[in-house]
């Protein structure tokens, strides 16, 4: 296979200072919207960078449920992997590879959890399978067979077979907040245009062109 040889030209326009909003929030929610009606899979797909306790950096995808201005949220069990690397050290990156729209954003900031009662608002809103599904999933750890998992959600389906399912407690949201925004977008030659925003001492936000 010839890897070498792949090899896109993006002809997206321009993209200026000036077509930007000051608040980069604002700005994600413009893309998110481009994103969410382009007809791509999943555009609320985002990779999940965290470090281990030794410095290895794990990755992996996640979906964002929802967002504002304090920061960027998704849900796990907080006995996985990624949440144990977060307990010890919150700080995170996401990435939002929209390679359709020929963009990408790249989110750098710190997880935290978020409330109990948030947590369970959402996880309301969850499909009942789906609800189940969190109960029986050890995240990360080992599992000998699918037939056991299989085993264990007939299990649970019994027990929660009437009434509401309650939230488990050890699963839940993180909140990323950012301290940086990149938001890039590809162009010919690769002379991509790239915007950063970083958060200023009086709280608002930076904005600087970045070399491709």
């Amino acid at each position: 296979m010839d890897i070498e040889g792949l090899r896109k030209d993006y002809s997206s326009p321009i993209l200026s200072r000036d077509m930007l909003d000051p608040d980069p929030i604002q700005q994600f929610e413009r893309w998110f919207a481009d994103a969410n009606t382009s007809g791509m899979l999943e555009p609320n797909a985002m990779s999940l960078a965290t470090v281990a306790a030794d410095g290895q950096p794990t990755l992996r995808t996640v979906l964002l449920k929802f967002f504002d201005h304090n920061g960027f949220v998704f849900f796990t069990n907080y006995g996985s992997r990624k949440a144990k690397q977060i307990a010890g050290n919150q700080r995170v990156a996401l990435l939002f590879p929209w390679i359709k729209l020929e963009r990408q954003v790249e989110i750098i900031g710190r997880a935290e959890k978020i409330s109990s009662i948030e947590s369970a608002r959402y996880f309301a809103s969850r499909p009942r399978e789906s609800q189940i599904g969190a109960w029986i999933s050890r995240q990360s750890t080992m599992l000998t067979s699918r037939k056991l998992l299989m085993m264990e959600l007939e299990k649970m389906k019994a027990k929660f077979l009437h009434g509401a399912i309650p939230l488990p407690d050890f699963w839940g949201g993180y909140r990323v907040c950012p301290t940086s925004l990149e938001f890039w977008q590809g162009q010919t030659s690769r002379l991509h245009d790239r915007f950063l925003y970083t958060r200023s001492n009086e709280g608002g936000w930076n904005l600087q062109r970045l070399a491709p």
